[in-house]
């Protein structure tokens, strides 16, 4: 494991699990409505893993049922090879976070707050706060970057910092995996990579397991070293972008026809889609609907 930068080497503890998660047969729906059939799935230790897929095609759902917090009307979930409902929830927060989409703080709630609340896992009945979990809260704050904004209201700061107070509350929290459900959705461009920098630098430098839910393609593309296309209840395709984003799938998930080239500064998966637009690179050029051959 690299030696981390920038406050994230305080907060790197040593985990005795591998902790590993994965899911069996799972099946998840509301009431009557199956939204996952008997799907097996493998969450790759230390890697970013990215779900993508159409609305509502469940990957919301799933991200939310490995994290304990929708029980699956068959299967399981499996941590550390353990049923992850058989656990305390204690013992799951110890181990895995998850930051939900559009997270809310009460009123007037500051950051260093929100970010302490982050060590609930690790406090008793009566327990008093340590000098452990002051570092922790402190490490976490100076790897996000807000230990100069602590004492601000949550609900006073921009989008981008804001997310990053949540993802600094889920750092103090300690845990080796990490869950995130559309963590740019309503940033802007420079939020968005703000974001997804500090992710990857906590998989890059502490080998963190962050999962999420993306709907940029192109930047699910870039930051993930696994992609899971969900579709029709399961697992259309999965592995790395390279090997996973074609034309095809981007038909056969997104429904829409689009080229896919090589990203020009990092090599990765680019996907341009069809449609309509104006063009400047010639003065006339062959308008294809991108819904010709859906049809």
């Amino acid at each position: 494991m690299k030696k981390a930068d920038n406050g994230l080497n305080e907060i790197t503890s040593i985990q005795t699990k591998s902790n590993a998660i994965s899911a069996r047969e799972l099946t998840l729906g509301y009431d009557d409505k199956v939204v996952i059939d008997q799907l097996d799935v493998h969450i790759p230790e230390g890697e970013i893993t990215v779900f993508i897929g159409g609305n509502g095609c469940g990957k919301s759902t799933l991200l939310r049922s490995l994290a304990r917090l929708l029980k699956p009307q068959s299967g399981s979930i499996l941590l550390d090879g353990e049923a992850i409902h058989k656990q305390s929830t204690k013992e799951i927060a110890r181990q895995l976070a998850i930051l939900p989409q559009g997270p809310e703080a009460p009123e007037g709630l500051t950051v260093l707050q929100l970010v302490k609340q982050g060590r609930f896992p690790y406090q008793g009945l009566f327990s008093k706060w340590t000098e452990k979990d002051e570092e922790k809260v402190q490490a976490a704050l100076s790897a996000t970057h807000l230990t100069e904004l602590k004492d601000r209201p949550v609900d006073s700061l921009s989008g981008g910092q804001r997310q990053r107070a949540w993802i600094a509350m889920t750092l103090a929290q300690d845990t080796d995996i990490i869950l995130l459900d559309e963590p740019t959705t309503y940033l802007d461009m420079t939020h968005q990579i703000e974001i997804l920098d500090l992710l990857f630098d906590l998989n890059e430098k502490e080998g963190r397991t962050i999962v999420m839910v993306l709907h940029d393609l192109n930047l699910a593309c870039r930051y993930a070293h696994h992609l899971i296309a969900v579709q029709d209840k399961g697992i259309y395709a999965e592995g790395k972008p390279e090997d996973v984003i074609t034309c095809d799938l981007v038909r056969d998930v997104f429904k829409m026809e689009c080229q896919v080239t090589a990203d020009p500064l990092f090599g990765t998966p680019l996907c341009i889609p069809h449609g309509k637009g104006r063009c400047v690179v010639r003065e006339e050029v062959e308008r294809i609907d991108p819904y010709k051959a859906l049809s």
